[in-house]
């Protein structure tokens, strides 16, 4: 791989984060869950939709997992959006925060993030392109802007019937960028991303009455998989990941949010999100536990699948998949590949100090620092041995067998690496202190 490239999956593990670009060179144990994802995504691609909910304690790279996902349907030519759900910032409940934050992180292989205006520009492009070469009017004849629209009449007609806001909005902003109005074209993109704070003169100006409420965003998100089909895009991967907060809510709130994901699971039946491929993530509490998907019978029975003691036999292409947690072979295997690709000014210092022997050294270390919990230790572990070969490269005196500690600070842990450093099992009240962190130095 490149050195940029490396810098960057470097750089976010310092951070403790996971990459956002070359997962591919840290995967393990994915492989087979990849494949059955591509058969998927080659469903999805004939126009069809579906869900795909995936199940995993913390520590078994349900976030690793998705991205990774994210960044093989992207090669695939899929828009893609990961929006992380949180019971202040991003509820469940009001799905239309949650379509300006699908919005917000839409991206493309071509376009990057932010994609969103550059998917409407192309889509129109193209219906320009197609009434020149239909109706034979040259692109700088005075018709051709009646013409389109009426071209955009007629691809839109179908959204039309459900909700006339969003093409009502796309027609605005054609011809707000046809006559050079760039501050009311750039106020429409932005109301059609679901931000909240838009003028009220801008609006006007498209004729546009109404909100955006839940309902209008399921048809805003249909909106923008029609622009995707017609652009020739074979569909759109949304993940919403960390769906158990839901559980933290009370019991009105909680139901909203589960009635939320039932009305996309009922509009994928009805072939409604056609060219959506939904990604849900979750604990297994969140599946298994009545705070979770039990209270909503329902949707419980369409996700539901009755797990065998072996997961070796685990049928992944079902609705629901469980991903299998990390163990001490796979951490240190990951852990040889950071190693391998990390971009060394000084490669051979790092490659004999960091060695195989330090890296399963450092794997027992983290892992007894978290009660002998090797789920919970990927990303300190992953971030310390950053930190290891950070100092080998700028220390020529620095020798990690004889110099390193580890030293677990509770301020920079997880609930859930503070719970397992403290030898608890992390079921704590939300709004309850966590445990002090012991200190461990060797």
């Amino acid at each position: 791989m490149n050195r940029s490239d490396a810098s960057d999956i470097v750089q976010a593990l310092r951070g403790g984060l996971v990459p956002r670009r070359g997962l591919h060179h840290l995967a393990t144990g994915l492989d087979s869950l990849m494949r059955a994802v591509s058969q998927e995504l080659d469903f999805v691609a004939t126009g069809k939709g579906m869900a795909k909910w995936i199940r995993g304690e913390y520590g078994s790279g349900k976030t690793f997992a998705t991205r990774l996902l994210c960044a093989q349907a992207r090669e695939r030519g899929f828009a893609t959006s990961e929006v992380q759900i949180s019971i202040n910032d991003t509820p469940l409940h009001h799905l239309e925060t949650v379509y300006r934050r699908l919005i917000e992180r839409l991206e493309t292989a071509a376009d990057g993030a932010g994609a969103f205006q550059s998917i409407v520009d192309a889509w129109l492009y193209q219906v320009g392109d197609e009434v020149q070469r239909l109706e034979g009017i040259d692109e700088n004849d005075p018709r051709l802007a009646d013409a389109t629209e009426w071209r955009l009449e007629d691809k839109l007609a179908e959204l039309a019937r459900q909700n006339q806001m969003f093409p009502a909005a796309l027609r605005a902003y054609h011809r707000a960028m046809h006559v050079g109005d760039f501050a009311t074209a750039q106020g429409l993109i932005a109301w059609l991303s679901g931000q909240p704070n838009v003028s009220s003169t801008v609006i006007a100006k498209a004729g546009i009455r109404g909100k955006l409420d839940g309902q209008a965003a399921l048809t805003f998100l249909a909106g923008l998989l029609c622009l995707l089909r017609q652009t020739d895009r074979p569909g759109l991967v949304v993940v919403l990941d960390e769906v158990e907060t839901v559980q933290r809510m009370n019991a009105q709130t909680r139901e909203k949010a589960l009635n939320a994901l039932r009305q996309l699971m009922d509009q994928l039946a009805n072939e409604q999100l056609l060219g959506l491929y939904l990604v849900v993530t979750g604990t297994r509490d969140f599946f298994e536990g009545y705070k979770g998907l039990k209270s909503q019978t329902a949707l419980y029975q369409r996700v539901n699948v009755a797990f065998a003691d072996d997961p070796r036999f685990d049928n992944l292409r079902a609705t629901q998949v469980r991903l299998t947690p990390f163990d001490a072979d796979r951490l240190i295997d990951v852990g040889r590949r950071v190693r391998d690709l990390y971009p060394a000014n000084e490669p051979d210092r790092v490659a004999e100090r960091v060695s195989d022997a330090f890296i399963e050294g450092l794997v027992e270390r983290v892992t007894a620092g978290f009660g002998g919990k090797v789920t919970v230790a990927p990303r300190i572990f992953l971030r310390e041995l950053v930190d290891v070969m950070d100092r080998v490269e700028q220390h020529e005196a620095y020798d990690p067998a004889a110099h390193y500690q580890l030293k677990l600070d509770g301020e920079t842990l997880t609930a859930e690496e503070v719970a397992a450093a403290a030898g608890t099992d992390g079921s704590r009240a939300v709004d309850e202190e966590p445990p002090p962190v012991r200190r461990l130095d060797g």
